[in-house]
Parts: structure tokens; sequence; C-alpha cells
């Protein structure tokens, strides 16, 4: 129960983020509460399931304000000719990017997010990148 109102309060605070993004220079600011490095699956729940839905297909609470669809997770390895694009992912993740197969800035570039959360420890963030991108394996469409 707690997990699913954590899940709503934070699509919640993203929709209200978007809504303003346009009055505040295209920007959207978003707040990301610390979960473990070392589940990738707590991590997706909390800051990519608001936009690409629990089940990864793009049809997250937030999706209906975003000016673009949320990429459909789901279809990343079929979109690659049968492999997993991990080393697309963790640069999309890291850097963001600009290419419009992804959609646009909308999406959050956590990575910088990620490097916040602990600054003493520097691989916690090439933790949770990794982390959530394997993650994203385990929902690709078979």
């Amino acid at each position: 129960m707690l997990k699913r109102l954590s899940l709503i309060t934070m699509a919640a605070l993203l929709a209200l983020g978007v809504g303003f993004a346009d009055q505040n220079n295209n920007k959207l600011t978003l707040t990301a509460n610390k979960t473990s490095p070392t589940s990738g699956k707590q991590m997706y729940s909390s800051y990519c399931a608001p936009c690409h839905g629990s089940d990864g297909r793009g049809n997250g609470p937030v999706a209906p304000a975003l000016k673009v669809p949320p990429t459909d997770l789901t279809l990343l390895t079929r979109n690659n000719r049968g492999k997993f694009p991990d080393s697309h992912i963790v640069t999309v993740l890291q850097n963001g990017t600009d290419l419009r197969a992804h959609g646009n800035q909308e999406m959050p570039v956590w990575g910088p997010i990620f490097g916040k959360m602990n600054t003493t420890n520097p691989q916690d963030k090439l933790l949770r990148i990794s982390n959530v991108s394997r993650y994203l394996e385990t929902l690709q469409v078979k």
C-alpha cells in the first residue's frame, strides 16, 4: 500500500512539474527520492514508471501529460535486432539524447541526479545506471 502511494505521489509531482515546464523555459525540475542503488526494480519504479509505466510500455500515469509519448521500453531488444542495447541505455540515462526516436528532452537525464545522491562514492551513480539497465533487460518481450 505504501509503495503504491509513493508511486502515485511521485507521478502527481512529475505531472505537476510537467504542467509548469513551459513556464520555466522548458526546464522540468524533478525531485528524486533516494532508493537503493542495488535494486534496479526499485529505481525503475521510483524514477521511470511514472512515465514509462510499471510494465515499461509507455503507459505511466504521467504519460498523457507529455508532449511526446514515452518510449515502450519492452521493445528495446526487438527494435535492436534481438540484442539488448545496454550501452545505449547507459548513455541515455547518463547523458540524455537528442535522438528523435527517443522523444525529446522531456525525459530527465538521470546521471547527474544519481551522482548527487551519494557524493562520497562516485561508483554509486554507475551502479544505479547499470542496475536500472539490467532491470530494463528483464522487461523485454520475448
